[in-house]
């Protein structure tokens, strides 16, 4: 990590956790990045390729909207809203310019999340 700007990779489908492991793990690194002054995490998460749905991905965005109407998450981006023309995709842009040049920016990738830390 160069600066405070770039994405954070944290990838916590590694090792196929289970949902509560991998909510833990997503509790610890968010925790872990405001600590470091971190603004940005690119969230690994998968799609549930493996049976219907994806639990830890739903688990994942149901904690980081909680996190947003408390205020300790800015901003959260799924991937499949991670483009130049949804509104949480441009606001993101807005507020961070260089995530112009993340690799699946507009590419429909259900299995990340792009997190905005304050």
């Amino acid at each position: 990590m160069k600066n405070n700007f770039e994405a954070w990779e944290v990838n916590i489908e590694e090792g196929r956790p289970g949902v509560m492991l991998a909510k833990s793990n997503l509790i610890y690194a968010l925790a872990r990045a405001k600590r470091q002054g971190v603004r940005v995490v690119r969230l690994i998460h998968g799609y549930g390729s493996s049976g219907p749905g994806g639990a830890i991905r739903k688990t994942c965005h149901q904690y980081l909207e909680a996190q947003q109407k408390k205020g300790a998450v800015l901003a959260y981006i799924p991937g499949e809203e991670w483009n130049i023309f949804h509104p949480k995709g441009r606001e993101a842009l807005d507020l961070i310019p260089h995530l112009a040049q993340d690799k699946d920016l507009g590419r429909d990738n259900r299995g990340i999340t792009i997190i905005i830390l304050p």
